[in-house]
């Protein structure tokens, strides 16, 4: 039977990710893989999250099932996190999956057994997993103009144009902030645009916050998020644990779905809880578990905000220097939007050609499309950087 299965495409970053391991430079950047770093080129545990698993160990008496949606504490304290006061929390529907590409998938499967018909529209470009999700499931996309190339901004009059196309029952994938892979963003004006335009057209938002934390802070990055929860009749917010507490393969996410009223809300619970069962029974409870007593402890809390504001710190400090390195070396503003993206990622504008020469001659490691991490560089090896995209061209 399984001679008839066909060779599937590899995943192109964890190709990178394999090339790096096996380039023996010593001199060598990976600025491919998503996920933070730290300035020793450690990925480490945030110390709310080491305390959490420290009081864990002592009272965790069982390691029996959860329930359907997982632990509530952890669904309520990250409703409010996400959603704030946007919306009354009854509002709210929620189910622990496996990290946010979990939640991602759960929303794919809701959105089809409610409208098999509905078209996804995604922006141009987003995170390739969206993209290979929805082909495996077979659902019908459209691409709406996202990026602007020349000014490496959001292009948002074509995104505007673009989602004129929206008909009632379809739905618009939009990144809550820190865009991946472009690391351009909405502002709150644009926010409302879009919520207004899709209200015209009876379309429904759905929305991937992986980043929260990392741009302009906890609030800041929810905005956007909060304005279409409370100004749509419904929508959907799939949320992920893995980069603002740090707990990657713990596989931590959430899904919402925002809701009219109570009466709404019962009837998508019960949905969430099916589609869990029919794909994994029950989540994974680790790493909610740690989130929700991070969330809901005083001093936990207040350690793991201080914290995740260093991190975000640190990048924008990354940003500010990698922009003004740049524009020594080349004599030109160019550069200036990487100071502006926000977030771990921003799209170089590089063509395959220079991305293959940063990593042929410079040994620096990026994704195909000039994606570039910022996390994966340090105060030392920004002018390193610099010096290879000039030299390459960029």
């Amino acid at each position: 039977m399984f001679e008839t299965l066909k060779e599937q495409p590899a995943d192109k970053i964890l190709m990178l990710m394999q090339a790096y391991r096996e380039d023996p430079r010593e001199q060598k950047i990976d600025l491919g893989v998503g996920v933070y770093k730290d300035a020793s080129g450690n990925t480490p545990v945030m110390r709310a999250i080491k305390a959490a698993e420290k009081q864990l160990w002592e009272r965790e008496t069982t390691k029996t099932y959860t329930g359907l949606a997982g632990d509530p504490v952890f669904a309520d304290a990250m409703v409010e996190l996400v959603l704030g006061d946007a919306v009354p929390r009854e509002n709210v529907a929620a189910a622990a999956t496996p990290g946010g590409t979990g939640a991602v998938r759960q929303g794919f499967d809701m959105i089809r057994m409610a409208n098999r018909k509905a078209r996804i529209f995604v922006s141009d470009p987003t995170w390739p997993n969206h993209l290979s999700i929805l082909k495996h499931m077979d659902m019908e996309v459209v691409t709406y103009r996202y990026f602007d190339a020349e000014t490496r901004g959001v292009d948002f009059v074509g995104m505007i144009a673009d989602l004129h196309q929206v008909l009632p029952g379809d739905v618009v994938l939009l990144h809550g902030c820190c865009h991946n892979p472009t690391g351009a963003n909405l502002n709150i004006s644009q926010w409302k645009a879009v919520a207004d335009l899709l209200l015209e057209k009876e379309g429904t938002p759905m929305i991937d916050i992986a980043y929260q934390g990392f741009g302009d802070g906890l609030d800041a990055d929810a905005a956007g998020v909060r304005l279409m929860a409370s100004k749509m009749p419904e929508c959907l917010i799939a949320a992920s644990c893995s980069k603002n507490f740090g707990i990657y393969r713990e596989r931590t996410g959430l899904l919402m779905a925002v809701s009219r009223d109570a009466g709404a809300k019962k009837l998508n619970q019960g949905t969430l809880n099916y589609l869990n069962r029919q794909n994994f029974s029950f989540p994974p409870d680790h790493g909610a578990r740690l989130v929700g007593m991070v969330l809901t402890d005083p001093e936990l809390r207040a350690d793991w905000m201080a914290e995740l504001e260093e991190v975000r710190l640190s990048m924008l400090g990354l940003r500010e220097q990698l922009a003004s390195e740049l524009q020594r070396l080349s004599g030109s503003d160019r550069f200036g939007f990487l100071a502006q993206h926000r977030g771990m990622f921003s799209r170089l504008g590089a063509t395959p050609e220079q991305v293959e020469t940063l990593r042929s001659k410079h040994g620096i490691y990026m994704v195909g499309d000039s994606r570039l991490n910022i996390a994966g560089l340090n105060s030392a090896t920004v002018p390193v950087l610099a010096e290879a995209i000039v030299k390459s061209g960029i």
